[in-house]
């Protein structure tokens, strides 16, 4: 088992930055990717970034590219998202995931594990 824990999350005004993090503890992190997914009350969890376990790999969903920015320290077991000049629109619960496959995947089932998500409200 990973278990997986997002902090970072808050409240900021548009154009403004966040950095969320996510901390990986249990079973090796080896060899994982790990992705980012935001969900807003009604509409299904939307694909936002992923990197695979080198960090050489990089995928993002077009609506966060040129403004968010995935990483990881693997020594550290923890990946993160710096999101910069935020819209309202971003507005969401953002949670973390890992595959075992490092496939570096943007559908929801191509990953194993889950964290509760950390909140991101962006103010107009």
């Amino acid at each position: 088992q990973v278990q997986l824990v997002e902090s970072g999350g808050g409240l900021v005004q548009a154009g403004g930055s966040l950095r969320l993090s996510c901390a990986a503890s249990g079973r090796t992190f080896s060899g994982y990717s790990m992705g980012w997914f935001r969900q807003t009350p009604g509409k299904e969890r939307e694909f936002v970034a992923a990197s695979s376990w080198s960090g050489g790999r990089i995928n993002y969903a077009d609506s966060v590219k040129g403004r968010f920015t995935i990483s990881r320290d693997n020594a550290k077991n923890t990946v993160y998202l710096q999101m910069n000049s935020l819209k309202p629109e971003d507005t969401a619960v953002y949670h973390c995931a890992a595959d075992p496959f490092n496939r570096l995947g943007r559908r929801q089932s191509q990953y194993d594990y889950w964290g509760q998500g950390t909140q991101v409200t962006v103010s107009s």
